[in-house]
């Protein structure tokens, strides 16, 4: 019955753009490059080989004034030609690097997406950010975007001095996006209630208070389970896929980056804050409807005031995603 349902949540929890929205290909100069997506002297592509077997496609976006890196992993509707946009935006309004990668199975990624190809796709570029560009894990920033929420949780504990984790609209795991569960079982995916609580920097959570896909409950959770908490952002209507239009996103993006420029990586807790931020502002309609933040709808209500205000985890009914 375990591996059933852990099958199942897996099958759930990825979804590739089919086709794919960019191939990888050489140009004149004999550099890789992604098709739709204009290659300037800011970005790298690289094809990275994991220990999964797997070899993946990551990108690298330079700033020139930059401190930190963010490495970014995106939800489970989404390829790299899909979030090129918002990694430039991202990159110059906190200035800083940003390095993202396409899942095993995702873009023009070989293999198939799972848990565990998920864990040695992150590893992948985490050591390419180290070889390539010499980046320290005191200057690097793990960024997890819903599904994303997995692999950067299962590599943040690893890394010795990690200056800060963001999590974006995250889940707790697998399993608890299906089912109220309180307990954490051994064949679940993305335990992510388990290994936040092994986290020694700072955790920044961004949820939407109306997200139908995964509870605004699994953001909660996550931050009361951080070590050291840093002052959360819940966004008053925003859903699982909109937060990118809020303009609080990016102010407090870059509140919790500036903070992070002032504490020592050996005390942490420095910078704990424990009091919640809400954010009420409305998101420009203009951009609410843009290509990056496409993904497929798992519930198909969205959830009650009592629900959300519950702390109780809430279980949204799956529907299928039209291609």
């Amino acid at each position: 019955m375990g591996n059933v349902t852990s099958s199942m949540a897996s099958k759930l929890a990825f979804f590739p753009p089919d086709p794919p929205s960019y191939e990888v290909y050489e140009d004149r100069d004999g550099r890789l490059a992604l098709t739709g997506v204009s290659l300037g002297k800011n970005m790298d592509v690289h094809l990275l080989d994991t220990e999964g077997g797997n070899r993946i496609v990551a990108t690298f976006w330079k700033h020139p004034f930059a401190r930190f890196t963010l490495l970014y992993s995106h939800g489970n509707a989404a390829d790299l030609g899909q979030m090129h946009d918002l990694f430039i935006e991202l990159s110059t309004h906190l200035r800083v690097n940003i390095m993202s990668y396409d899942y095993s199975g995702y873009g023009a990624s070989t293999g198939k997406p799972t848990e565990l190809d998920t864990f040695y796709d992150i590893q992948a570029v985490c050591d390419c950010l180290k070889k390539e560009y010499g980046v320290k894990h005191e200057d690097m920033i793990l960024y997890g975007q819903s599904v994303g929420s997995g692999p950067t949780l299962h590599l943040a504990p690893q890394l010795e001095k990690l200056r800060g984790v963001v999590l974006h609209s995250p889940i707790l795991s697998g399993l608890r996006v299906l089912y109220s569960l309180k307990t954490t079982f051994s064949f679940d995916i993305f335990k992510n209630a388990d290994k936040v609580q092994q986290v020694n920097c700072p955790v920044f959570v961004i949820h939407g208070t109306n997200d139908d896909i995964v509870d605004w409950s699994h953001g909660k959770q996550l931050w009361e389970l951080s070590k050291v908490k840093y002052n959360p952002l819940w966004i008053e209507g925003g859903g699982h896929c909109d937060l990118e239009t809020f303009p609080e996103y990016f102010k407090y993006l870059r509140k919790f980056i500036n903070d992070l420029e002032k504490i020592s990586i050996t005390h942490p807790d420095k910078l704990t804050i424990n009091s919640p931020r809400f954010a009420e502002k409305k998101p420009d309609k203009q951009t609410i409807n843009s290509p990056r933040f496409a993904s497929p709808r798992f519930a198909d209500k969205k959830p009650d005031k009592q629900t959300i205000n519950s702390p109780r985890f809430a279980s949204p009914r799956f529907a299928d995603k039209k291609r």
